[in-house]
């Protein structure tokens, strides 16, 4: 029989317990659940490589992998993209996701997979707001969900970096932040805007009021990364570690039989970022990620050179941030359509669709030759 106590959030410590009957061997799955906690790879990643491993089993009638090897994989990822129209980042992922499996788990290493029908990876710009609709967008929108929204459009950040900041991680003096754990387990600094400082300020003061009642009534629990609860089990209650964007509730862990705060879930703000791009009228694909996109934009247009813009988004290729170079408004004064040379007078509309056009009849016979 196996525990599990499904925890929240994917970046903090591992408080979901598997334990197996005693003296039987730890099924497959979660034998890969372990050898991706053991190189602490985050846990969206453990959760697609359980659930592509479990699909690739299915597909195959429930055998065990050990009975299948390289034609059974290009099976499976072909029938992704030929059946299936995944795209070409999904088929990727379920490839290492099997090759983490046969290589962690099993031990028997994969050898080349070479008739595999590959997904086409198409080439996409990223969508970028104007700072028209940025600000439409903005003022669509209330409470703690705009001070995310801006800290995305504000600072570069990715939705799950802005949700897991921490008080401790806020330099509010200063005017940065320190963005832990992010993307690749790097830490960066990124920029606190300015807007933001005294509604900060506000918020941490009255957080930290609430905590202190939290903390009197034997609450105001939140989990540290890896296992900071072993080694100081007292700093889960410290202000420092909790979250700036705090959930209205605690919740309650079954293994550990402690109640504890979660940030908000990132499903909040997607949904008040969607309701206030309709309400704001914009009819751009526009979503949490997009302001991040315009972030980067709007930076080059002011003239910030590339490498100060891929040190704040927190890339290690300069070439992933040269795709908003891309994205920038290189339109009016500095390129001229040839359309707009033919009239010389700037007429909005052309001589053909200013002549009226003859009414149609169904009777109307064509003139034969002259």
């Amino acid at each position: 029989m196996r525990h599990e106590a499904p925890h929240p959030d994917p970046s903090l410590g591992c408080t979901r317990h598997i334990v197996p009957r005693h003296g039987e061997e730890p099924k497959l799955l979660d034998r890969l659940r372990m050898a991706t906690r053991a190189r602490h790879l985050a846990r969206s990643t453990e959760r697609a490589y359980v659930a592509w491993a479990r699909r690739f089993i299915v597909f195959h009638g429930k055998r065990h992998p050990l009975e299948l090897r390289e034609p059974a994989v290009d099976a499976f990822l072909t029938s992704l993209a030929v059946d299936r129209h995944v795209a070409s980042s999904t088929q990727n992922q379920a490839l290492a996701a099997l090759l983490f499996l046969y290589e962690a788990v099993l031990h028997e290493p994969l050898d080349r997979l070479g008739g595999v029908v590959r997904a086409q990876k198409p080439k996409r710009l990223p969508v970028v707001l104007t700072r028209d609709e940025v600000e439409r967008l903005l003022s669509m929108m209330r409470g703690e969900t705009w001070m995310v929204a801006m800290l995305l459009y504000g600072a570069g950040l990715r939705l799950m970096e802005a949700l897991r900041l921490r008080v401790k991680d806020l330099d509010i003096e200063r005017r940065q932040m320190v963005i832990r754990q992010a993307k690749g387990d790097k830490d960066r600094i990124a920029v606190l805007p300015e807007v933001l400082v005294s509604i900060m300020t506000d918020r941490l003061r009255r957080g930290r009021i609430d905590h202190c009642h939290a903390v009197a009534q034997g609450r105001g629990r939140v989990v540290l990364p890896s296992a900071l609860s072993t080694k100081f089990p007292a700093s889960e209650t410290d202000w420092g570690w909790q979250w700036v964007f705090a959930a209205n509730r605690d919740y309650h862990d079954r293994d550990l039989q402690r109640h504890y705060r979660h940030h908000i879930h990132e499903s909040t703000v997607q949904r008040a970022v969607h309701t206030a791009v309709r309400q704001a009228g914009i009819t751009k694909h526009a979503s949490c990620h997009t302001l991040r996109h315009s972030f980067a934009t709007h930076l080059l247009e002011a003239g910030y050179d590339i490498r100060t813009v891929q040190e704040l988004l927190g890339h290690n290729d300069v070439r992933t941030t040269m795709i908003y170079a891309h994205v920038l408004n290189r339109g009016g004064p500095l390129i001229r359509s040839p359309a707009d040379s033919l009239f010389s007078g700037g007429l909005s509309r052309t001589v053909a669709a200013e002549a009226p056009q003859p009414p149609y009849s169904p009777n109307h016979k064509p003139l034969g030759r002259v």
